[in-house]
């Protein structure tokens, strides 16, 4: 294979197997500032609704003031979210950003990781309110107050946090880190 495009996407994939490994085993370590977020967050928006806001390993867990069955009923819902299932996109990310070999990647690393943590809060936050909201029943989804409206956009941040942040934002992340880089990729490609 002869150019830089075919040996980026070899040391890409090269990279990938040691950047997953290294995310999935720190994952109580990145997922530790996303719970800091959601704490701000919730007792900040969401004050009513959230206790606590703890942490198990890579398991946000809120605690909210919800009943799970009559109002009398004793006990409290808690939602439980992994958050490596909205950060899957950070190993990409570093793998594309070692395999680059900028200078100052090391920079770059933490800039989009740091850059990331906040998208990965909003998939984590978006799934607890899609669960009071839709998955939990009717019960506790009428102890919430959220309007139809609400609802609505619960359901599309949801969807957004779930599907298009966590693959779409290290790419866009990562190109805009590696500007440079993709312009001497492009000049080098040039007949």
């Amino acid at each position: 294979m002869k150019g830089p495009l075919p040996r980026f996407v070899l040391a890409t994939l090269g990279f990938l197997p040691m950047t997953f490994a290294l995310w999935y085993f720190a994952g109580p370590l990145f997922t530790w500032p996303v719970r800091l977020i959601c704490d701000l967050l919730a007792h900040t928006a969401l004050a009513d609704l959230v206790r606590s806001v703890e942490q198990h390993a890579s398991v946000i867990t809120f605690v909210t003031s919800l009943r799970p069955g009559s109002a009398d009923g004793a006990g409290a819902i808690s939602v439980d979210v992994n958050a490596l299932l909205y950060s899957y996109g950070m190993p990409m990310f570093a793998a594309l950003t070692l395999a680059a070999h900028a200078r100052g990647y090391a920079k770059k690393l933490g800039i989009g990781i740091v850059v990331l943590l906040p998208l990965v809060a909003w998939g984590v936050l978006a799934d607890f309110l899609k669960n009071i909201a839709f998955s939990a029943g009717p019960f506790v989804a009428s102890q919430t107050g959220f309007s139809l409206a609400q609802r609505q956009v619960i359901a599309f941040a949801y969807q957004f946090g779930a599907l298009i942040l966590p693959t779409v934002a290290p790419a866009a992340v990562w190109v805009l880190l590696h500007r440079n880089f993709l312009e001497r990729m492009r000049a080098a490609g040039d007949p």
